[in-house]
């Protein structure tokens, strides 16, 4: 008959879970301020705090191999099914995705330190910002079903982006327009372009963060559920 674990080594489980959720919570908090900082340094044409973004990103790095390692040790030492199984592969996953958009925080901040020192028209910026406002709130929901069993939740951030992606194309067909109105405008406007698309991509990682979660609560993948009609929004 196998034996009870005691209720110590239960605890000690219980906490090496809860660290996980805490450090993937932190660097959620970092690569969020990671797109809030990148994008006021590209509104502002701000090459000192550009700069700053891009030097930060390698505690976004050091914090995902450290949340990697704890994951390997806890499969290999506590030897986990089912649910528990899945939440800590489900949180080397989340941290991979929070890596990537704190790498495309670093891009953006790097296309701003190519960008000349003119503001263009504040019109574009203003599009640049709004898209970075869509994806800082579809990350955050995301982060938020890491810890909820909230389902629908899940399957909204899913949907939603949709919308970053219409977005997307709404300013790629305004940044091609105002390039050939005037092609000294064409550089710049290439720069703020691929912003754009990083952050198109960052909202990209938040829609993995969310399938991941609802992996976690389910077992199931969320875009095949989806389209079978398994969820219902309310």
């Amino acid at each position: 008959m196998p034996k009870t674990p005691s209720p110590h080594i239960v605890q000690s489980y219980e906490d090496e879970l809860a660290e996980l959720v805490r450090l993937i919570s932190e660097m959620g908090g970092m690569v969020e301020l990671a797109i809030v900082n990148s994008t006021m340094a590209l509104v502002r044409v701000d090459h000192e705090l550009a700069r700053q973004v891009a030097g930060d990103d390698k505690k976004v790095d050091d914090l995902q191999r450290l949340i990697d390692e704890k994951a390997v040790s806890m499969i290999a030492r506590r030897q986990p099914m089912a649910a528990d199984l899945r939440r800590i592969v489900a949180s080397i996953h989340v941290a991979t995705d929070l890596e990537r958009i704190g790498d495309m925080a670093k891009n953006i901040s790097r296309r701003t330190l190519r960008m000349s020192d003119k503001r263009m028209a504040a019109q574009l910026y203003s599009g640049v910002k709004h898209m970075s406002e869509m994806v800082l709130g579809q990350i955050n929901k995301a982060l938020d079903t890491v810890t909820s069993n909230d389902v629908e939740a899940c399957a909204r951030i899913v949907k939603a982006d949709d919308e970053v992606d219409a977005l997307y194309m709404s300013l790629f067909r305004e940044f091609l327009t105002y390039m050939m109105e005037d092609p000294r405008n064409i550089t710049d406007c290439t720069h703020l372009l691929f912003c754009a698309k990083n952050l198109e991509r960052a909202g990209d990682h938040a829609t993995n963060i969310a399938e991941a979660a609802y992996y976690v609560q389910t077992g199931g993948n969320l875009p095949a559920d989806l389209e079978a009609g398994l969820i219902e929004l309310s």
